[in-house]
């Protein structure tokens, strides 16, 4: 096993390394550095000692080390650092905020260069410094050092923060201050622990082969949807969360009701008007993501623009797959063409699609509940708590319509009980409270919502999450004496809930950190690897051309799309007429921010340029 190694950067009295060095195990090997040369030193009679110590131990010690130039000092065969402290940073004198988070990202940008793969920098900083919410009190960000956008800048995200306590660090004396021998004010300090973040990457739209009868399609899947297709979170190998809760709530609905299991077909519209649902094309169509799909006679790796990708397991004749109309972009139905050269088909937008052609095979058996989970996809707008992929879960159950009332208020008290005992594991002190799930009648008189109150969870979610729907408005042509009651679940926002996941983009994340939270058979709060990460605003104003519209869910998905999902938030400011052209300008904020990966200034306003091109390309609209 290869040695642990340490480098320290910025040490002035050398006191911090003579004490870590009293507490190395043999597998350690420390380098400690500083920035003066020995001759600076000499005066100092506790560096004298420190350094002596250190030396006897074997300790490599470098001076005139610049920690913004880390390259320079270390060849290519003497970097890959497991941990990289600095303690206390600053420019010296009475240096501002500026030129201090100037030195920070500097000092980052070098980790880069010297960090192992899975290595994690240290940086102590006296109190409020940081600019994080840990900070108490919490300086206002401009009067920070900023130390999570710095770290950005080398790629870099917060994974740890934690007080900095001298008392574990015996014989530390942290000198320096403002270029004196002088200690820092370390009451309050903090340490803050960074590591890689996944590259951030400009992702490219995959393109997909998919078998249809006979014939070989391919598409490029949606920008907005980039790495959301054929992810597998439900499929056998999975330890994903959304797996986990399905499987939970599947395994527990088992005790009360005989199960049958469908598999679930790859996400492409089934047959126009196979929904049961009265507002199937008028509410699910409209959010459709549509797509083309090409006759490709060719083989996957001839295919450019993206990386391939297969997915002839799931395997839909065009029998099955009726065409249908695209509604278009000024709201008229457009034709689609022929099933020769080139179609147009939408992405599933719910499972409730397939319910009528489940309910009409002649082998379906009343009293059982059929069961269909998969991943459906939704233009929508930029909320906390709404996502344009997630993981849905059909729960299908026939029955005699005189038993109706009975076998409807079954299935729910049933589903109560497992959902609220679900949402309890990681908080005991909500299990006192009644139950935080709640099936709310609409207007129709027979259908619900199903309601969870998110009051205990996040302070922040003043209002109840809708997590699911109830429906029982479906008759069968073959089945004419039965009933029917189809319950439809977001499994990602139960998994939210149930590990207090604050961030759904989490969820789709490729940092294996992530799943390294999950343990077989246990639900414990989840701790995010990412942690406070910056938020950037920019605002933008256009004008509209009225005879056309202006289609504000279109927007939102551009702007999901070109900044590959980190505008979390779209704020409507303000409307002007002006007053000789009456021409209508809508001005809004976006505020991007990532949940896993280090974003920086210069990306995000590369994005917004981007933004401005695409809404005057594809929204008829002229930026301001």
């Amino acid at each position: 096993m290869a040695p642990r190694r340490l480098l320290l950067v910025g040490e002035g009295n050398f006191s911090f390394a003579a004490a870590l060095s009293e507490t190395l195990d043999q597998r350690t090997r420390l380098t400690a550095t500083c920035l003066q040369l020995p001759a600076e030193l000499d005066r100092d009679p506790v560096a004298r000692e420190n350094l002596q110590c250190l030396r006897e131990r074997g300790i490599d010690v470098r001076f005139g080390v610049d920690c913004t130039q880390l390259s320079d000092v270390f060849e290519l065969h003497d970097r890959e650092f497991d941990q990289i402290y600095f303690n206390f940073p600053h420019c010296g004198r009475k240096a501002g905020v500026a030129k201090n988070r100037e030195l920070l990202a500097k000092f980052f940008q070098s980790c880069a260069d010297v960090l192992a793969e899975e290595g994690e920098v240290h940086v102590a900083l006296c109190r409020g410094q940081g600019g994080t919410p840990v900070d108490k009190p919490q300086r206002e960000w401009h009067n920070s050092w900023q130390v999570v956008a710095m770290a950005a800048l080398g790629g870099l995200i917060l994974s740890d923060v934690y007080p900095f306590s001298c008392k574990a660090v015996p014989g530390y004396k942290c000198t320096g201050y403002r270029s004196q021998d002088k200690s820092f004010h370390v009451e309050g300090a903090l340490n803050h622990i960074f590591t890689r973040s996944l590259p951030f990457e400009d992702s490219q739209p995959r393109i997909f082969r998919i078998k249809l009868g006979n014939q070989w399609f391919s598409f490029r899947e949606p920008e907005a949807l980039v790495g959301k297709l054929n992810r597998g979170f439900l499929e056998a190998p999975s330890c994903h969360p959304i797996k986990t809760i399905n499987e939970k709530l599947i395994a527990e609905l088992g005790k009360a009701f005989p199960l049958k299991r469908l598999k679930c077909s790859f996400p492409l519209l089934p047959q126009e008007g196979a929904s049961v649902l009265p507002f199937w094309n008028c509410d699910f169509l409209s959010a459709a993501f549509w797509i083309s799909l090409h006759e490709d006679n060719s083989n996957s790796e001839s295919l450019t623009g993206g990386t391939s990708q297969d997915v002839e397991d799931f395997l839909v004749s065009f029998s099955e797959l009726s065409l249908p109309k695209n509604p278009g972009r000024d709201g008229k139905e457009e034709a689609c063409e022929g099933i020769c050269g080139q179609a147009k088909v939408c992405l599933r937008p719910s499972l409730l699609v397939h319910v009528q052609d489940i309910i009409e095979a002649p082998d379906f058996l009343s009293g059982s509940l059929y069961i269909l989970s998969g991943p459906v996809f939704q233009k929508c707008h930029i909320l906390p708590f709404t996502m344009p992929a997630f993981h849905e879960t059909l729960f299908i159950l026939g029955f005699n319509k005189n038993l109706k009332d009975g076998c409807l208020q079954s299935l729910l008290d049933h589903l109560k009980g497992i959902v609220d005992s679900l949402l309890t594991q990681t908080s005991p002190e909500i299990s006192k409270l009644s139950s935080l799930v709640e099936f709310v009648l609409q207007s129709n008189g027979k259908d619900y919502r199903i309601h969870v109150k998110t009051d205990n969870f996040s302070p922040d979610c003043t209002e109840d999450l809708i997590i699911g729907s109830v429906t029982t408005s479906a008759t069968s042509i073959i089945h004419k004496d039965q009933c029917f009651v189809f319950v439809s679940m977001n499994l990602d926002l139960l998994a939210m809930l149930v590990w207090c996941i604050c961030d759904w983009r989490m969820l789709w994340t490729f940092d294996n950190r992530f799943l390294k939270n999950f343990i077989p058979g246990k639900i414990e709060p989840f701790k995010s690897h990412s942690l406070y990460p910056p938020c950037y605003v920019h605002d933008i104003s256009f004008w509209i051309d009225e005879k056309k519209g202006f289609d504000e869910l279109e927007f939102h998905t551009v702007a999901r799309a070109v900044s590959q999902d980190t505008v979390i938030s779209i704020q409507f400011l303000s409307r002007y007429q002006h007053p000789k052209t009456q021409q209508v300008s809508l001005c809004y904020r976006l505020t991007y921010q990532t949940c896993d990966k280090a974003l920086t200034q210069q990306q995000v306003a590369s994005m917004q340029s981007q933004f401005r091109k695409e809404i005057q390309q594809c929204l008829y609209v002229t930026p301001r």
